[in-house]
């Protein structure tokens, strides 16, 4: 078994590095066991900027790279997902045993082949899964995830340190759920709120895509457009998938219409947008369905019309009897 000793830097992903480029380290070796092997290993410990809090590694470098994960947050390293998020694109399961002792067997008989770089991560995901993931990954760093905890004195009302304690004077939010997180579930991707949440956002966004019923709909729109795609862009991507009609764009709004000719034009369009999702000039682009024209109360109108009988107007009756009123030689209601 190799000794974590050795380790010069720890395994980290940007958010948890900090933004501080002249960060200092305390490394401590064998300084506490690994949360998921339950092996020592070289503790690092540092402060990420200013108003942060002091963070540290929390597994050891082996179980890191066995799912290509940070040290300390315990999330994918090139996507910045939950573990659980990843697998469930992917189509990848967790093998990495859950009771102790079969794990540090585990974790030792891969040592090699993790440290040689001989596992892969994405396995046999298709192109598709990978682009997906991309666009749910932050394109940057978060770095209010460093921020000191909640100060629990401040939340009972009895913190008397004002401007000078070290932890946030805020009310925590009252989702109880994302406070029931742990670093096992996480690595193990199972039970993982955070993980759930993005799952759910993203069937949501399936469901965005899927065509509409009213077949008249023939338009998709394009939402948080960035300043530097123009429209002759927009055109090119689209125009791949049918013919356009046309292509408006609101740069004060962010956003542009694109209106297909053909409702098979818009629904190969949405379904390129599912699977791989919709990137014009490097840029990913969220898509949603038109929405059906507002019927107006002239075509409300000239609908009813349509639906109801023409009443004729009175003496447009065909028939040739004559009431008494309608008798020009008739005096009241006797006739001569």
């Amino acid at each position: 078994m190799a000794d974590d000793g050795e380790v010069e830097f720890p395994i980290l992903c940007e958010t948890c590095l900090g933004e501080n480029p002249y960060v200092r380290m305390t490394r401590e070796p064998r300084g506490q066991e690994c949360k998921i092997c339950t092996r020592a290993f070289t503790v690092f410990r540092w402060l990420p900027g200013r108003g942060m809090r002091y963070k540290k590694t929390e597994i050891c470098p082996t179980c890191a790279k066995l799912k290509n994960v940070c040290q300390t947050c315990i999330l994918d390293l090139e996507y910045g997902l939950p573990v659980q998020v990843r697998d469930a694109m992917l189509g990848q399961q967790d093998t990495v045993p859950v009771q102790a002792s079969n794990r540090r067997d585990y974790v030792a008989k891969l040592e090699n082949s993790v440290n040689a770089g001989l596992i892969d991560f994405n396995g046999k995901a298709q192109p598709a899964a990978r682009q997906q993931l991309r666009q749910m990954a932050r394109s940057e760093p978060y770095y209010k995830r460093n921020r000191a905890h909640i100060c629990s004195f401040f939340v009972k009302g009895q913190c008397t340190r004002g401007n000078e304690c070290p932890y946030r004077h805020e009310m925590p939010d009252s989702d109880s759920e994302l406070a029931r997180q742990n670093i096992s579930d996480r690595y193990h991707g199972s039970n993982d709120p955070v993980a759930r949440r993005i799952l759910d956002r993203t069937t949501k966004r399936t469901d965005r895509l899927a065509p509409p019923a009213d077949k008249s709909v023939t338009s998709l729109f394009v939402m948080s457009l960035p300043e530097d795609i123009s429209q002759k862009e927009l055109q090119e991507h689209f125009a791949a998938f049918g013919e356009l009609k046309s292509v408006i764009m609101v740069p004060k709004n962010s956003c542009a219409f694109i209106n297909f000719k053909t409702r098979a034009g818009a629904e190969t369009a949405a379904q390129a947008a599912q699977d791989a999702g919709c990137i014009v000039n490097g840029s990913p682009l969220k898509l949603t369905w038109g929405k059906s024209r507002p019927k107006g109360p002239a075509l409300e109108l000239e609908q009813k019309s349509k639906s109801t009988a023409a009443v004729p107007p009175p003496g447009s009756q065909a028939s040739s009897e004559l009431y008494p009123s309608q008798d020009p030689t008739a005096q009241g209601s006797s006739v001569k």
